[in-house]
């Protein structure tokens, strides 16, 4: 458990020589942490933000292989995502759950219908898991009354997954530090340290936490991996190197279920631009995304939705969806990633590969790339390429992803099934303290969203939170499900977290304040 004491005691023994040491406490962060820590090696990952603050919060929330890369030959990159997104549905049952989808086929949207079926018959042949099927206008209606009729030219059922990112994240990192991982967020590299040759050999680390000492500390490693996303360009030597990344900026809008009821997933091209679009009922709310263009503000700044991109995800929806009326007035929340995508010279952003990359650079590994399926098959690949600099340990190998959690603790509090398959996929064995730690009332839904009060008394007494946005936005995902960010239920919110997270009234209100300006200026429904 993370409490308010582990902190401080953790950095006071990061001053110790370590095998490896990761930077960045995203899905890629994570999964390096959890297989190098099974390896048995002496590894430390540093998030200098908070763990998931970046891309990994604020994915589509999709565990796919990523249909529209087979149309852009990356053939590879689909075949690892198909595989490794079956076994994070046998393995994260609760966590990860599939999802069906509806494609939509509308005349002119570039796409023919016997294209779109090889194309899935090809994709649930990769994945070993045969699910797609046609269906002509009037049964795709039948599915999906919502859609519009006009021009519409029947499509296809096929079978993704989904997952809450960023619970993923948490359950990655948490299991790695079960097995002798250390992490810390609110950690900032300001460094990388080199011999007069060049060669990496440690780094410079500050504490970011409120209170924390202004000292900053010296850290040596046999091996240090820049897994940082798009800001991965930060850490290199720029003196011989060109810059290789090219942040692309994907958008979301989210609407209450009411607005936009499905219950499925549906996708279509975009009548402007081609490119797909798709509407995903996910935690009561339902996500419409995403775009992908250029971005081009500061890395250190919060992403946000511009104008544009409101106007394009709207035009879409009221071109599949007119009766249903959408305007900007609608959207509940919005959020925007930065994708971690390499330079390789497209003028389209979309027809960027997705494929993941390393390098080595004097001692510096740099992993970046790829996709949230991917990231166990770049943690392994990213090892490989460094365990010579390491001490011996087993050979790296393709276990469980996720460690098996056991759901027979639930029966003590007489919880559906359903809730407590749940609780297993998010939490993983920290289900079973969250049991004890809460009080009957509050296995009660916060608002309509489905996340228990019990959930949030656990994230603010054992998950490491050191800002409200945290608690919010990423332990739980409230800022996003409840209307205005929760501020409505901010007095229940505060009764229940308050006193776990030790803060007094001032610290409260001070953290509040930066929430809600935080949320207004990169969350809020336009």
């Amino acid at each position: 458990m993370w409490t308010p004491t582990w902190r401080q005691q953790t950095w006071q023994q990061l001053n110790q020589p370590w095998d490896l040491i990761i930077i960045g406490g995203g899905i890629t962060g994570a999964g390096l942490l959890r297989e190098a820590a099974r390896a048995g090696w002496r590894v430390l990952l540093l998030e200098g933000r908070d763990f998931a603050s970046g891309t990994s919060s604020r994915s589509s929330k999709l565990v796919h292989g990523g249909l529209r890369y087979l149309k852009n030959g990356q053939l590879l990159t689909t075949l690892h995502s198909v595989r490794e997104r079956e076994r994070l549905l046998n393995e994260g049952k609760g966590l990860v759950n599939p999802l069906s989808f509806l494609f939509a086929h509308y005349t002119g949207d570039g796409t023919p219908r016997w294209m779109m079926g090889m194309g899935l018959a090809v994709y649930d042949t990769l994945g070993l898991n045969w699910g797609h099927r046609y269906y002509p206008t009037e049964k795709i209606r039948q599915r999906c009354p919502e859609l519009s009729p006009l021009n519409l030219r029947g499509g296809f059922r096929y079978f993704d997954a989904q997952t809450d990112d960023a619970r993923l994240v948490l359950r990655v990192i948490r299991e790695a530090v079960r097995d002798g991982g250390v992490a810390l967020n609110y950690a900032r590299v300001e460094t990388v340290l080199r011999r007069q040759d060049g060669r990496v050999h440690g780094l410079v680390v500050r504490d970011m936490a409120p209170g924390a000492a202004a000292t900053p500390l010296e850290l040596q490693a046999k091996v240090i991996i820049n897994a940082t996303g798009a800001e991965a360009d930060f850490l290199r030597d720029h003196r011989e190197q060109t810059v290789k990344m090219r942040p692309l900026r994907g958008s979301h809008l989210i609407f209450p279920a009411a607005r936009l009821p499905l219950n499925r997933a549906v996708s279509f091209a975009h009548p402007v631009d081609r490119r797909p679009v798709m509407a995903i009922p996910w935690e009561g709310v339902t996500l419409f995304g995403t775009t992908d263009v250029d971005h081009t503000s500061p890395l250190t700044e919060e992403p946000a939705i511009t104008p544009d991109e409101l106007d394009y995800l709207l035009d879409a929806l009221q071109y599949a969806f007119p009766a249903l009326a959408l305007t900007a007035a609608d959207v509940q929340a919005t959020f925007a990633g930065v994708r971690p995508v390499v330079h390789t010279g497209q003028a389209d952003p979309s027809k960027e590969s997705r494929e993941h990359v390393i390098w080595w650079e004097d001692g510096l590994l740099t992993v970046t790339g790829g996709k949230l399926t991917t990231f166990r098959v770049m943690a392994l690949d990213a090892l490989k390429a460094v365990r010579a600099y390491l001490p011996p340990a087993p050979s790296l190998k393709k276990e469980r992803v996720l460690d098996a959690a056991a759901t027979s603790d639930c029966a003590d509090v007489e919880l559906p099934l359903s809730t407590c398959m749940r609780l297993v996929g998010r939490y993983g064995d920290d289900a079973a303290t969250l049991l004890t730690i809460a009080q009957s009332e509050e296995w009660q839904p916060i608002g309509e969203t489905p996340t228990l009060w019990a959930e949030l008394r656990w994230a603010a007494y054992a998950e490491g939170v050191i800002h409200l946005d945290d608690l919010l936005l990423r332990r739980t995902r409230l800022g996003l499900l409840l209307p205005e960010g929760g501020l409505p239920w901010m007095p229940q919110i505060r009764a229940l977290a308050q006193p776990e997270l030790g803060w007094d009234d001032t610290r409260w209100q001070v953290e509040e304040s930066l929430y809600l300006n935080r949320w207004r200026t990169a969350y809020r429904g336009q």
